[in-house]
């Protein structure tokens, strides 16, 4: 018998103050059984660091067709495509051909996505930034977890600000590059 995806609902009021976006919204997130709660947790930061019009997360995280976040124009174009944890060369290549913006966000050591990464064929590598979530950060939030959560986020001069319940946790958002 196959597992079923886990459904977490967050309600999230978004305040980006560096690219003024305030926003609520729900986000429903399906975590697949294989995936890990770091994964999920980067995927929803990723969605709300991100957060534009016609943004969505991906349907099938086994697809490797398809990012974990992206967003589409009113045309179908794609706007941007948002790889999580660690990707590989030959999708990030695809990517950047055919979206705007593509980003990378990572629970992992980012050196070693470096690593993994370095000599490869990847189409506008220096515009992809690469965000690395730190491992305290993260282990945070998944102590937190719950399947329904309420998330006020607040980005400020690239300082990140999530405040759950009486909790706020505080990071800086260090923007990267891939090479």
């Amino acid at each position: 018998m196959a597992l079923t995806s886990t459904i977490y609902n967050f309600s999230i009021t978004l305040s980006d103050v560096d690219r003024s976006v305030y926003e609520s919204f729900v986000l429903r997130v399906a975590k697949h059984p294989t995936e890990n709660d770091d994964y999920m947790l980067a995927r929803v930061l990723a969605y709300c660091l991100e957060y534009r019009e016609g943004i969505a997360l991906a349907k099938a995280l086994e697809d490797s067709n398809e990012p974990a976040v992206w967003a589409h124009d009113y045309t179908g174009h794609c706007t941007l495509w948002v790889e999580v944890g660690m990707p590989d060369a030959d999708k990030l290549h695809r990517a950047s051909k055919s979206a705007d913006r593509v980003a990378i966000y990572t629970h992992r050591d980012p050196d070693m996505l470096r690593r993994n990464l370095a000599g490869k064929t990847i189409y506008r590598a220096d515009d992809i930034p690469l965000i690395a979530f730190d491992r305290a950060l993260m282990a945070q939030l998944a102590a937190m977890l719950d399947r329904r959560m309420s998330l006020d986020i607040s980005v400020t001069e690239r300082h990140l600000y999530i405040s759950i319940g009486n909790t706020m946790i505080e990071t800086v958002v260090e923007e990267a590059r891939i090479q």
